[in-house]
């Protein structure tokens, strides 16, 4: 079979899942028993600010955008522990992956997860009140336990925003990849192609990327339009690197 015509989808369990040990729960809802897909990829992942607004970028700009950036960064449930500021990845792949996973993960949020499909997975979570500085309620936080993709589309975004190809074996790869000729780095959130003092390399010369990346930061390094940003691509590349920032 071509590995290509078999779905991937992304799965975040998060912080609030986390937090109450029901990281076991969530994978078993999800194995293959259940689902009858297999696992592509898995890794823990402290989530950067920087990974977190281009996750959740179409929501930027709405009254509950920065409740959910700290949400997502573990920071609600872990203020005081960095050590603790992390969700767990994971890639599920096969036929009808975006849809098998979102069955089990039940409506986005819980309440009518509890009333429509109890027993699912974002039945256990909960919906939070979003204060400003009087106390006045301005909106919802959804504590949902797990994100799934929502469609092939956004899965393949989601992907590539979590994952470099070399986080999954290369013949579980669902999207082109290339090598790059090039340095990447990064000095003062500026893109350059050739090496300086105190800049940050994200991708070397000869590393693996997904393809669209690289026909990205081509773009960007010429002044051209890019459908992609460069905030979304340094993002994976610099996953749990101590050049990260918070």
């Amino acid at each position: 079979m071509d590995t290509k015509k078999l779905e991937q989808t992304l799965v975040l369990i998060k912080p609030d899942a986390l937090k109450n040990s029901l990281t076991g729960y969530v994978l078993s809802q999800l194995s293959e028993y259940h689902t009858g897909l297999r696992f592509a990829a898995a890794k823990i992942v402290h989530v950067s600010r920087i990974l977190a607004e281009e996750h959740y970028s179409e929501h930027k700009g709405k009254v509950f955008f920065p409740s959910l950036i700290e949400f997502i960064m573990g920071r609600v449930h872990y203020p005081d522990e960095p050590r603790n500021h992390r969700v767990i990845a994971l890639v599920y792949r096969g036929p009808g992956a975006v849809q098998k996973i979102r069955d089990i993960a039940g409506p986005t949020d819980p309440h009518i997860a509890r009333e429509q499909k109890p027993g699912c997975i974002r039945s256990l979570g909960t919906v939070v009140s979003i204060k400003d500085a009087k106390g006045n309620t301005i909106g919802d936080r959804m504590d949902n336990l797990i994100h799934a993709s929502a469609t092939n589309e956004e899965a393949e975004r989601e992907i590539k925003l979590w994952f470099k190809p070399g986080d999954i074996p290369p013949f579980m790869h669902a999207y082109d990849t290339a090598d790059s000729d090039t340095d990447y780095s990064m000095k003062d959130n500026k893109l350059l192609t050739k090496r300086e003092q105190g800049d940050i390399c994200f991708i070397p010369r000869g590393d693996t990327v997904w393809s669209s990346d690289l026909d990205a930061l081509i773009k960007i390094s010429k002044g051209e339009h890019s459908e992609l940003s460069l905030n979304a691509i340094v993002a994976k590349y610099l996953i749990n690197s101590i050049h990260e920032k918070d």
